[in-house]
């Protein structure tokens, strides 16, 4: 519960950066479960996904000072 009162009160740039993060993992699993489970055109599809997002991320989302 701690996490989740963390992530809430964090800075904006910092949940937007998680949830690209976490979309593309989730698009990750989605494209293993989808491969080994027999349709494998559909899981290269989701599978391709993941760089789209992470470059999405690093195009939209701010980088922070250096």
């Amino acid at each position: 519960m701690q996490k989740v009162h963390s992530f809430v009160g964090a800075a904006p740039e910092v949940r937007a950066k998680s949830l690209v993060l976490l979309a593309a993992f989730v698009s990750f699993v989605i494209s293993v479960v989808l491969w080994f489970g027999g349709q494998h055109d559909q899981g290269i599809f989701v599978g391709l996904w993941v760089p789209s997002i992470l470059s999405l991320g690093a195009v939209v989302l701010p980088r922070s000072e250096r």
